[in-house]
């Protein structure tokens, strides 16, 4: 399984060309299975020789939503990685926009500290931890609620400020980052967040895994969709 897991790691950074000499890369830790695993997968990388890039953590909490993070354990985590973090604390306020959802304003407030640390670090890069079945199943989303074939992308180029968000592990499986985050014996971290079940994410969950005793291949047929629209990357 983990050999597996490098191999996708590995390839996606080579195949869409996500870490560069001289980057300076950020990483999103919300502090679930993903980002600890993309966390420590960056910084064995950071280890080899070529490409040479350096790494910073950040973590951020919203005052407004019950979402405990262990905050000792992620700086146990980062110091063994020998990875600085930086923990910061925002809000939002859900009746100033009935246009958008609470999961909107959230992420978008959490995107707005990243981005702006990003800056302040001299950063040029943002990892975040989504994998395979989260850009599968965005796409799902989207064709079916919002009439168009796209998801997020694995690159992205930012318009306005000089920073693109990478995603290192958008070749590699849930299941595989969840049995290796068993293997390294990760904490896992409570959710409460009073939003997280008006999402249709767990419902396209449960239908994609439908589609995928229909077909086994189901995840790389849209895949292959994906990167042969060329919706997998954005500059």
């Amino acid at each position: 399984m983990k050999e597996r897991l490098l191999k996708q790691f590995n390839r996606a950074l080579r195949e869409f060309r996500l870490i560069e000499d001289g980057d300076r890369v950020l990483v999103g830790l919300s502090g679930g299975k993903d980002s600890l695993c993309l966390l420590e997968l960056l910084a064995q990388r950071r280890q080899v020789f070529v490409p040479k890039f350096s790494l910073e953590a950040i973590h951020i909490r919203m005052e407004n939503i019950a979402y405990e993070t262990d905050t000792r354990y992620l700086e146990d985590f980062c110091t063994r990685l020998q990875v600085p973090l930086h923990i910061m604390t925002t809000s939002f306020d859900a009746s100033t926009d009935n246009r958008k959802s609470p999961c909107f304003l959230c992420s978008w407030m959490r995107r707005k500290q990243m981005f702006n640390l990003a800056q302040e670090l001299g950063c040029n890069k943002i990892a975040l931890g989504h994998h395979m079945d989260d850009i599968v199943h965005t796409a799902l989303m989207n064709t079916t609620f919002q009439g168009r074939f796209d998801s997020m992308p694995v690159r992205l180029k930012m318009k306005k400020m000089p920073l693109e968000i990478i995603r290192p592990l958008c070749m590699c499986h849930e299941a595989d980052i969840l049995q290796f985050a068993e293997e390294n014996n990760y904490q896992k971290q409570a959710k409460l967040c009073p939003y997280e079940h008006d999402s249709h994410r767990d419902t396209m969950r449960r239908i994609f895994e439908e589609l995928e005793q229909l077909n086994p291949e189901t995840r790389y047929s849209i895949w292959n969709a994906l990167h042969s629209a060329g919706k997998l990357i954005d500059e």
